[in-house]
């Protein structure tokens, strides 16, 4: 374990010190360009130059490496830098004692696929986020885009119109496209950094640097090269390497970590489009001194006239912004406030009035998604959610997003038995499996319902009334539940319940009770599976199917998690101590796991005691391993090497293929208790024991079998060939003390086969 770290420290150490070689090259290639005048050197230019700019293409190809080609920004940047330093070679390779080439050589079509590259890498940098933009924030980036480019092509206007002066058609294209990419480049950058809510991940800084470093060498090279002053080995040459550099830096950022595009930037209102139309106007009226290029001119009256739209219009658009939730495009809170008076008007006539109802809805572990796949993923989920609720809904009801993953429907016309089978279709809307990059990924809905005005006159109380009653259709795992005074008690002891369950990780009022598994060959017990119990001061001892989903809920499965592997290894030590050892089996959460850190951490944890890594089995859902099949291998390979053994807690109840059994280090398969209890009676269901149990020894794992309650479901299974049992046949879970007479009593009673 410790080689493992190691090798992980001097492969980061490795990188850093390639980037400090990276910037110490383009160091003393700018102090040598300084201090030895003009003039091309062929040792400086053909070997410390071309360094400069192989190097950071070596940089951004070991960030497509790590990334596995997955990640098309990062593989575009690298395509990009490449074809310049092939470029670049090529150049150096065939310019003659002077520093020049023939101009167009084939070196610039290798220098402008960097730009076209480098502009297809940014905008799959920010593809998926600018979807969710509003208008108002997409026209802000057009006009920063338009403004900026307006000022470099104002800049560029020598260039441009020497180059449309040229007489040879192929060097005028040439010649125009190095300014017209560039243009295309800054204004690409500037727009992405006018859009509040974009954030493009690590280092981002770095990527923006280096492309107007570039851009800014670029304009300096052109008004040399349109004075015919520039040769190879000026100082100019210098700042391209400083900018590859920059790029390179986020290059490696973005090779080792996902991007996180984050929103809530705080860019002042109408900042950008105040800066662009100033420097639009300046360049119109320094057009009215001075000859300014046509580009030029275009861009800028472009910029005036976008940001000059009608402020009652962008007024529209930003109310229509304050109502819209930016990721679904549903009406928000703020709208459903706003519009609900009109639904929920009482009448002085009892005989009048008009009924409304208010559904909320929540959906169920969907934190679970986040945690375990990426809240890119949760959002798309979020998407596909509204599209399939606003499909199933009728034409006058409002549905809004009230944030996270709840929803609100309003109702007009609506009583009792029409809010209630709207919640049915709801859940049935929901109830198919959703495909977000290729997981098929399954949602439900608690929904609360609450009546107009029976439960409530305002939306304030029909949502606190409905939100209890969402609460209580979460509890009983009904999919709805209308409203019911009592209720209010229920919220109430929802939320003392919450903060018992905080006391109870802290005041050591959760125990473990522990059930044995059975070798079906030879009747020896094998290890124990770990189950959590709450020893609750006044209601005694509480079964885990009645808090689990607060401890979810509550995001405290991870304190819950770490207590349990303590009280579990504590009493393995014990257990080893006294001359029994047993493997205790832990069930460990998605929440839990999603957490990098834990294989160290737990890790640790067996060191500590001096436990052999093999007494510890964790036991994981499919659902984790399906969802999030990287980091499960990622886990699972780090526990594996530890000598940690694992086990797919009930097998055969997920949405999936197999290949992940195929894909994954795995010890066991635990078969759902639905496949044992119907065996007996179902040839169907015994066929599908069978295949299962074959299927886990043909990948060289063991089968344990849960729910064993009867001898003749333990015959069958010993019959299959399956390995292990657990269950009531055998033994309830029970405290530490309870089982090691269970264990001295089996002992006598029954000694181990295999050993006579």
């Amino acid at each position: 374990m410790q080689k493992r770290g190691r090798d992980r420290e001097s492969r980061h150490t490795g990188r850093q010190w390639l980037l400090w070689v990276m910037f110490v090259l383009v160091a003393a290639y700018a102090v040598v360009l300084l201090l030895r005048g003009e003039g091309a050197n062929p040792l400086m230019d053909r070997v410390i130059g071309e360094l400069t700019q192989w190097v950071p293409a070596a940089i951004f190809w070991l960030a497509v490496v790590r990334t596995g080609f997955r990640r098309l920004d990062v593989l575009l940047a690298t395509l990009a830098v490449t074809c310049n330093s092939v470029a670049d070679t090529y150049y150096v390779a065939t310019m003659d004692a002077t520093g020049r080439v023939l101009f167009p050589s084939p070196a610039d079509i290798g220098y402008l696929l960097f730009y076209v590259l480098m502009i297809a890498a940014l905008i799959a940098l920010i593809r998926s986020q600018m979807r969710g933009l509003a208008w108002s924030v997409l026209l802000d980036s057009i006009v920063g885009a338009l403004g900026s480019a307006a000022i470099l092509a104002a800049l560029l206007g020598p260039v441009l119109n020497s180059a449309m002066n040229e007489s040879a058609a192929l060097a005028a294209t040439v010649a125009v496209a190095y300014p017209l990419f560039d243009l295309l480049l800054v204004a690409a950058i500037v727009g992405i950094a006018a859009a509040p809510g974009l954030d493009a991940g690590p280092r981002w800084i770095f990527l923006v640097g280096g492309l107007l470093v570039f851009a800014a060498a670029d304009v300096v090279y052109a008004l040399l090269e349109a004075s015919g002053a520039y040769t190879v080995g000026l100082p100019v040459d210098a700042v391209w390497a400083f900018g590859l550099a920059l790029m390179a830096v986020w290059g490696d950022a973005a090779g080792r970590q996902n991007v996180s595009l984050i929103h809530g930037k705080t860019t002042p209102f109408l900042f950008v489009p105040a800066v662009a139309v100033t420097a639009g106007l300046g360049v119109l009226v320094i057009g009215t001194q001075s000859v300014q290029p046509v580009v030029a001119v275009v861009l800028a009256s472009l910029t005036v006239f976008l940001a000059a739209i009608p402020l009652v219009f962008r007024q529209r658009l930003l109310r229509r912004q304050a109502r819209t939730d930016e990721l679904t495009g549903l009406p928000n809170r703020r709208a459903l406030y706003e519009d609900a008076p009109a639904q929920l008007t009482l009448s002085p006539v009892a005989t009048h009035q008009r009924h409304g109802a208010l559904l909320l809805l929540d959906l169920d572990r969907f934190k679970e998604v986040n945690d375990s796949l990426g809240h890119d993923v949760g959002d798309q989920l979020l998407i596909e959610v509204s599209a399939r609720l606003s499909a199933a809904l009728p034409p006058d009801a409002i549905l809004a997003r009230l944030g996270g993953d709840e929803f609100a429907v309003l109702l007009g016309r609506a009583g009792e038995s029409e809010a209630s089978t709207l919640a049915e279709g709801l859940c049935d809307a929901l109830d198919g499996p959703f495909v977000l990059q290729n997981l098929a990924v399954k949602a439900s809905a608690s929904i609360g319902i609450a009546l107009f005005p029976e439960h409530g006159h305002n939306l304030s109380d029909l949502l606190r009334r409905a939100d209890m009653a969402m609460y209580k259709a979460k509890a009983t795992q009904n999919g709805a539940h209308l409203y019911q005074p009592e209720d209010d008690s229920h919220g109430d002891r929802r939320l003392r319940t919450l903060q018992e369950l905080r006391l109870a990780l802290t005041h050591d009022q959760l125990l473990v009770y522990y059930q044995p598994k059975v070798d079906l060959l030879t009747g020896g017990v094998t290890g124990v599976e770990a189950l959590v119990r709450w020893n609750h001061p006044d209601r005694g001892l509480i079964l885990p199917d009645d808090f689990l989903h607060l401890v979810e809920e509550a995001g405290l499965m991870p304190e819950l998690s770490h207590v349990v592997l303590t009280k579990s290894l504590n009493q393995a030590l014990a257990w080893q101590n006294n001359g029994h050892p047993l493997t205790i089996a832990v069930n460990m959460s998605a929440s839990s796991l999603v957490n990098i850190d834990l294989p160290d951490q737990i890790i640790k944890m067996i060191a500590e005691r001096g436990l052999p890594a093999s007494t510890l089995m964790l036991e994981v859902t499919e659902d984790f391993l399906i969802s999030n099949r990287e980091r499960a291998r990622a886990v699972l390979t780090k526990l594996r090497a530890a000598g940690i053994q694992t086990a797919v807690d009930d097998f055969g109840t997920g949405y999936s293929s197999l290949s992940y059994l195929r894909d994954l280090p795995m010890d066991e398969l635990k078969l759902d208790r639905s496949f044992v209890s119907q065996m007996i009676d179902d040839p169907r269901a015994k066929s599908l024991v069978v295949s299962t149990v074959d299927l886990a020894h043909s990948l060289g794992m063991r089968m344990v079998a849960e729910g064993v309650e009867s001898i003749a479901a333990y015959d069958e299974l010993a019959a299959c060939g399956c390995d292990h049992a657990q269950g009531f046949l055998l033994s309830r879970p029970i405290p530490a003390d309870e089982l090691d007479v269970w264990l001295e009593a089996r002992r006598q009673a029954q000694p181990d086969r295999s050993k006579q």
